[in-house]
Formats: structure tokens, sequence, C-alpha cells
């Protein structure tokens, strides 16, 4: 059963308290009063005891008033929604009000249907921030298991390989049912994610965005294996035009290989995979690259890393590991030997120099 909402009352005058206690539709709302105070200073400490999700104030009592509580409150519970009752037709105390984010401001003597609109309105914003720190939850957590799928998918599809686009999809679906399955809204942001991950890929590889045509009903995310299938079936879809956009050209495009390059040489891209993804045997495409630009293939995908690896060195702050990682090697130490090889001076010398 979903907990009540917990409702703290603060007003000097009794008579005022049993009238909003008298008048509040508590449990139509999902709401209780879990406490009551005379004075500002007794509601803070109350406040810190029950936690309330909503307090309901006067503004003029003595001792600590309704000003110095709902400041308090604005700075030590930021969370609390404030509804101010007071006595007075006065502006100076309304601005005090909305100053200090209250919900609303209601005149004595208390009317029933504004006191439980203005209830309404404190729940829905409770509600609505609830919602809101499950998503951010929610994203962290799903995003985290689909991140070395999403790099696997990358792969393969850059790969042109439609047997490793199926199988990542089939571990990814197995890894969401044990471990995501339960979680609200789950489905939709999968889709979200790896959808948004085709048109990168697309992109990449110089596919028109039009071509990608979504069109789903609500349906698409009742269960997660439908999902996963949509999902994947756009996947297969788009490979396979690029399959034969690539394989049926008249001739190798050495200007699109060399885009291709740029745009992943950060990847652990070879000159095998290279040449696989545009059909060609290796041996062709080198001699080709070769002469088209005057250097091999392993030459200039080996300038694109060092140079920025050399750029990345200028922020101090990134790790050089990292940056052996971010250039696309995974042996740390093979980087160095690469860096210095090229550079003639290690990496972490030549960030030392500062001659980058």
């Amino acid at each position: 059963m979903k907990e009540n909402i917990k409702v703290l009352l603060v007003d000097d005058e009794s008579w005022t308290r049993d009238i909003v206690r008298a008048f509040g539709e508590w449990e139509r709302l999902g709401m209780e009063i879990a406490g009551e105070a005379d004075d500002g200073a007794e509601a803070l400490r109350l406040t810190d005891e029950l936690k309330p999700g909503i307090v309901i104030t006067d503004m003029r009592m003595p001792g600590v008033d309704g000003v110095r509580l709902l400041e308090a409150l604005k700075e030590r519970f930021p969370d609390i929604k404030a509804v101010v009752i007071s006595g007075y037709d006065d502006f100076e105390y309304a601005k005090h009000a909305l100053r200090n984010r209250a919900v609303d401001y209601l005149l004595k003597p208390v009317d029933p249907k504004e006191l439980n609109a203005a209830l309404r309105k404190c729940k829905d914003e409770l509600e609505t921030a609830q919602a809101d720190r499950a998503a951010i939850a929610l994203d962290i957590d799903v995003s985290y298991l689909l991140a070395p799928y999403k790099q696997q998918l990358r792969t393969r599809y850059n790969e042109l390989n439609a047997e490793g686009i199926a199988s990542v999809f089939g571990q990814l679906s197995a890894e969401l049912e044990r471990n995501g399955s339960a979680k609200p809204g789950m489905p939709e942001q999968a889709a979200q994610e790896l959808l948004l991950l085709l048109k990168e890929l697309m992109a990449a590889n110089s596919q028109s965005a039009e071509s990608l045509q979504i069109a789903y009903t609500q349906d698409v995310f009742a269960d997660l294996s439908g999902t996963m299938r949509f999902i994947q079936g756009h996947y297969e879809d788009m490979l396979e035009r690029l399959v034969q956009q690539r394989r049926f050209k008249n001739k190798l495009n050495l200007d699109e290989v060399r885009l291709f390059m740029e745009k992943h040489f950060t990847e652990p891209l070879t000159l095998e995979q290279l040449a696989r993804a545009f059909f060609v045997s290796k041996e062709y495409l080198s001699k080709m690259f070769k002469q088209e630009f005057g250097h091999t293939v392993t030459d200039y995908l080996l300038h694109l890393r060092m140079d920025k690896a050399k750029e990345w060195l200028l922020d101090g702050s990134i790790p050089i590991k990292a940056i052996a990682e971010m250039a696309g090697y995974e042996d740390v130490t093979y980087f160095y030997r690469v860096f210095k090889k090229h550079f003639g001076v290690a990496p972490g010398e030549m960030r030392k120099s500062g001659e980058v």
C-alpha cells in the first residue's frame, strides 16, 4: 500500500488548526496529519523528526514566525511543499511566501475548496519530483547496462556483420531480462538509446538519416522481447542497405574510405576490418590508398591517432592511460612505444616539457 503524505500544521491558534483538520480531504488525497505545532521553532523540530511532505503554516506567530520558518524550510528541507494561511491580506507576507517557494497563499477564514486545491497542487508537485528522481536513477542504471552492448553494436555495424548484430541483440535481451525488466519505462529508454546510436552509425557511414523510418505504437513497448525485436529489425534493415550501397558500387571510393577512417580511428580499427567493410581485399585497398594519397592505410591511421593523442596531451587532466584508450590502443605499453617512435619523445616527457 502506498504510504500517505505526511502533513504538519503550524499555527498558534488551535481553532485554526481544528478548521484545517476538519476541511482537508485527507483520506481522499492520500494524506495524514502527522503533527501540529504552535510556533516556528517547534515546527522545525517536528519537521526534522517526522519528515513531512507538506507544511501548512500561519505567518504571524510568536517567536519564530512564518517568514523565518519558510526561510529555514527552504534552506534545510528544500523538498517540502509549504502552504501559507494568514489572517492578514498583507502583500509583504505574500511576497515572503512566494520568495520562499510556498505552493499557495490562503487567507483566513479558510475556504475548503481553496485548501484542498492547494493540497492537490502540493501532491502533484511531490509526485512529479519523485518521478523525476526515479527517472534519473533509471537513466543511470539502464544506460550502464546498455553501454558495453552499444560498443559491440558499433563495431559489428561498422564491420557490416549482420550475424554479429543479431548475436549482440540476443545477449542484450537476456541481460535486460535478468537485470532491468522490472524497471518502469525501461523498454522505452532502451529503444531511445539504441535508435539514437543507429542514427549515429548511419551518419558515420554516410547513410541518409531520412532512410530510417521509425513508426510504432505504444504496444511495441508492452514487453521487452518485442521492443528488442523492433529495434533489431531497424538495425538489420539499415545494415542491409549499407551492404548494398557498398557492394554494388562500380569502384572503390577512396575518399569515402578516408572519411570512414577519420570518423572511426579512435576505435580498434584494422586494415582487415576496413577492407571487409568496403568489400575489397586488404592488399588491393592498401595499394589503391597509397597510390591515391601517397601513404598506406596503416600509416594514415597512425597519423590520425598520434595527432589526436598529441592534442589530448594539452589537457593535463586527462591521464595518459585514458589518452591511449581514446586513441584506439588497448595496450598502454604499446601506445607508449608507438608514440615515442612517432614523435621521438615519450607522452609523459612531451607533456612535462610543454612541447605540444
